[in-house]
């Protein structure tokens, strides 16, 4: 590798020889410095005596171009410019023409247009994957009317405990810290006004009618939710699913029904749960803090609640159950190709299918609402 600078009278001359290649890259930066430094009025780069050049070579070439160019110098090749220049050259984002300026400012204005347009294919088609999958669902249901065998009852039971049974201390817990925090901020209100008896009534009605169920829901997504599109992802990752397929069982009777079924079955539970565990929260709360003998407690909570209240909020368990399931599991049937897109659409299942409860816990509530209940 080497670089020979000589004057002529056309001009000054450079000859290139040597490797021309990454190996040697600190020593060509040496050497193109050196060579950058001197101008002339016009400078022949001659690289016939070069024996390998690779894009690590062609990118100094490249810029020891630039530095002649930019000294004011005028630079021919012989007997060629290289090609690698030239890919480079095509790489490398110049400034923008006219042209290119026109359709820049025309971009601002097309470009939202266009994603407007993109977001709404793709919720399209969002919404015919889960139109499709509640379809094969019920399909699958209703077959199995006619041969119950077809719930695959065992699995079906190890999906309740799954997501049932080891969901109870969780579940637990949180409602009974949720009731907590309901009850001490509203004691600490009502103390004011002298009501502070009607912290029994705050914390009844919204642990029965929203908080057990919406914090049940929202944490089985969390935890059953992504359990399930990780587990059907995992099987599509290792061809498990078309290995169903090929010795004739469905997917959606194997996989995606028993868990649907398991969780429909499993959050009304946990959320009967929730309701005690945040009723006992609140009891625990108000004996400490405002002097609510149980006794007293138990008798402002029978005052408060209608006949409805309790059920207002259990009705909403199966649709939760349901709304979560479905989306965990069709999400997990969608992964292809890599690990990588396992993740994404296990996140996907869990942030989705906390939206959905939200959406449907606020549907819910105007429906109520208008009913009067």
């Amino acid at each position: 590798m080497h670089l020979e600078a000589r004057e002529t009278p056309e001009g000054r001359r450079l000859a290139l020889g040597g490797r021309w290649t990454v190996a040697n890259v600190a020593a060509l930066e040496t050497t193109i410095a050196k060579a950058g430094a001197a101008s002339a009025a016009a400078t022949t780069i001659d690289t016939s005596g070069l024996e390998s050049l690779d894009l690590t070579g062609a990118w100094l070439l490249r810029s020891l171009e630039g530095r002649l160019v930019q000294a004011g110098s005028e630079v021919a090749w012989t007997p060629a410019r290289p090609e690698q220049l030239a890919f480079i050259d095509d790489a490398v984002k110049r400034g923008p023409t006219p042209h290119e300026e026109h359709e820049y400012h025309r971009s601002l204005m097309v470009v939202p247009l266009r994603t407007v347009g993109w977001l709404t294919i793709k919720a399209r088609d969002n919404l015919l994957e889960h139109v499709a999958m509640f379809g094969a669902v019920v399909t699958v249901l209703a077959r199995a009317l006619f041969n119950p065998k077809r719930l695959r009852l065992p699995s079906i039971v190890r999906h309740v405990y799954e997501t049932g049974v080891l969901a109870i201390p969780i579940v637990a817990l949180i409602a009974s810290l949720i009731a907590v925090i309901v009850a001490y901020i509203g004691a600490q209100q009502l103390r004011q006004f002298g009501g502070e008896i009607f912290v029994v009534d705050l914390v009844t009605i919204a642990v029965l009618r929203e908080l057990g169920v919406l914090l049940t829901a929202i944490i089985v997504a969390g935890r059953s939710g992504s359990a399930f599109a990780a587990e059907i992802g995992v099987m599509k990752l290792n061809d498990e699913v078309d290995a169903l397929r090929a010795i004739g069982m469905d997917p959606v009777e194997v996989l995606i029904v028993p868990r649907i079924l398991g969780l429909v079955i499993a959050l009304p539970l946990l959320t009967v749960v929730a309701d005690g565990m945040g009723l006992a929260g609140g009891a625990l709360l108000s004996w400490s803090l405002v002097d609510i003998t149980f006794t007293q407690y138990v008798e402002r909570v029978n005052e408060s609640i209608a006949s409805t209240t309790f059920w207002v909020g259990l009705v909403k368990a199966p649709v939760f159950a349901y709304v979560i399931a479905l989306v965990g599991t069709m999400r997990g049937m969608q992964v292809r190709g890599s690990s990588r897109e396992l993740g994404r659409l296990t996140t996907v299942a869990v942030v989705q299918s906390i939206f959905l409860v939200i959406l449907f816990d606020a549907m819910f509530a105007v429906l109520f609402m208008e009913l009067d209940i």
